[in-house]
């Protein structure tokens, strides 16, 4: 998925400004692609350039001139297209993996610091991503059909953050059975890897 497609879905929901567009992009779309301000603002202009969006002028008083962006319909065809097309799966970049690949290389308590780390961010996301649910999404049979797609990818995060929290709570009881032996797998018996 390019950006683009992000910027335009995300002006689907409401046409506004590149100021706008970026705080929406946080709390919406931004949960699942990320962009800087900066990112998105090159990234409209470029839209605005092959006639995907439109901008708008808006006169403010005692502050400069805001555009105020629109989808056009060469873009939600656009959009259309794209959304019709089949996702690619995409590779798993996490450092954290790497960290417990050779994770023997360093004592048990800097792994287990290391993951309670990560942990307390995956629960922040979940608790994030539950409020925005009993906010926004209480009453699933009263959503409109926009809603209702926009749920669905909020129950994808909230089962994400989910299992990745059922997997990290695993890991940790894990490392409180596993000896301490930190000698690499490829050592010399009794050899240790520490100094």
């Amino acid at each position: 998925m390019a950006l683009s497609h992000a910027i335009l879905s995300a002006l689907t929901e409401r046409p506004c400004s590149g100021y706008d567009l970026a705080k929406q992009f946080d709390g919406s779309v931004g949960f699942f692609w990320h962009a800087s301000h900066q990112q998105i603002y090159r990234e409209l202009t470029k839209l605005e350039q092959q006639a995907l969006v439109t901008a708008e002028a808006v006169v403010q008083e005692g502050k400069p001139d805001k555009k105020i962006y629109r989808v056009t319909e060469a873009g939600k065809l656009q959009l259309k297209a794209w959304i019709a097309q089949p996702s690619k799966c995409t590779p798993t970049k996490d450092d954290l993996l790497v960290k417990l690949f050779v994770g023997y290389l360093v004592p048990h308590a800097t792994v287990q610091a290391t993951l309670e780390h990560e942990r307390a961010q995956h629960v922040a996301a979940l608790e994030a991503y539950r409020a925005i649910e009993q906010k926004y999404f209480a009453d699933p049979e009263a959503m409109s059909l926009a809603a209702r797609f926009q749920y669905i990818t909020l129950r994808n995060g909230i089962h994400f953050e989910t299992s990745w929290l059922a997997w990290c709570d695993e890991t940790l009881a894990t490392l409180e059975t596993l000896p301490a032996d930190r000698a690499s797998p490829w050592a010399k018996p009794g050899e240790d890897i520490h100094p």
